[in-house]
């Protein structure tokens, strides 16, 4: 048995197909296949179905992927230990960022971080919270940053920072006149949402539902972006909750319509996100000091609420 054998197996269980899983693997789907019947032969089972179409794990079959995806990961390691003993940050590093936070963070480190890291090749996905979970499961990942506490037991997370929610409340409407906002001031059948799918929409409904007990069907107009939310509550369609970095880059005609929420004022707990197996911790630690240096100059408020970025 071998780790190779082990990380071809996980590749035909993902891929549900030997043709997929070779190229992935960049070898022959021939030999592939040679290595995934020796193995299946040293072990006296099937792994794999094949008279299934896509092919399927046998019972026991899913039973050594879980097992494989474990060795796989440990053997991993023995670079991330040969890495931090020579003090080499660097390689390929694979990151998921949710939408709400891609377009405001990672403006902000991207440059100072590869100016720093040089020798780190980053790969960045916009993904949301359900995707990222999968895929730091499944080892397609290396981290992630996204709203938390998320309750995965199988991923830690690591505080970046607390976001505080901001009323975007355009002019006429019946809270405009209000230079700060409390959360029992809210009503849900006025307030614009993000599309299903988004943790913010989850954390602001949450927010709304603990002091009031709106049906959610009530609401008439959702959108895929924050921006286009911006746009509708200009029309007069309603106000918004906006995450503070969002409010930086407004205009100063937008900046008039923001109201403020008093003390202690709702917020998002933003994380750093990864596998409990710990691999590439050297990286991780690296984006976590990057991360934290710059977002300290650019949040103050430090009496924050944390509402809960999951589905009630």
């Amino acid at each position: 048995m071998t780790i190779t054998q082990l990380y071809y197996v996980l590749a035909v269980a993902e891929q549900q197909n030997f043709t997929k899983a070779a190229e992935k693997c960049f070898v022959t789907q021939p030999t592939l296949s040679m290595q995934i019947q020796k193995l299946e032969g040293e072990l006296d089972i099937q792994i794999f179905d094949r008279s299934k179409k896509p092919i399927e794990l046998t019972e026991v079959g899913k039973k050594i992927v879980t097992q494989a995806k474990n060795i796989v990961n440990e053997s991993y390691r023995i670079q991330d230990i040969v890495d931090q003993q020579k003090g080499f940050i660097g390689g390929e590093f694979k990151i998921g960022i949710i939408p709400t936070i891609m377009p405001t963070l990672l403006p902000m480190f991207l440059k100072a971080f590869i100016k720093k890291y040089p020798k780190i090749k980053l790969k960045i996905e916009e993904l949301t919270t359900e995707d990222i979970i999968s895929r730091i499961n499944e080892g397609h990942l290396d981290a992630a940053i996204a709203a938390t506490p998320l309750e995965s037991p199988n991923i830690k997370e690591r505080v970046l920072y607390f976001e505080p929610f901001v009323g975007y409340i355009p002019k006429h409407h019946r809270l405009s006149s209000k230079e700060k906002i409390n959360t029992d001031d809210l009503e849900i059948d006025d307030m614009l949402l993000l599309e299903d799918g988004h943790c913010f929409r989850d954390g602001v409904i949450n927010l709304c539902k603990n002091f009031k007990s709106q049906n959610e069907d009530q609401f008439q107009l959702e959108s895929g972006s924050i921006e286009t939310l911006i746009k509708l509550s200009d029309e007069g369609m309603g106000m918004t909750l906006l995450p503070y970095l969002h409010t930086l880059d407004l205009s100063e005609k937008g900046k008039n319509n923001l109201h403020y929420f008093n003390e202690p004022s709702p917020a998002r707990e933003v994380s750093l996100l990864y596998h409990k197996s710990e691999l590439k911790m050297q990286i991780i630690d690296a984006m976590h000091e990057v991360i934290s240096g710059i977002i300290r100059g650019a949040i103050a408020f430090q009496n924050v609420n944390i509402i809960s970025p999951l589905p009630k």
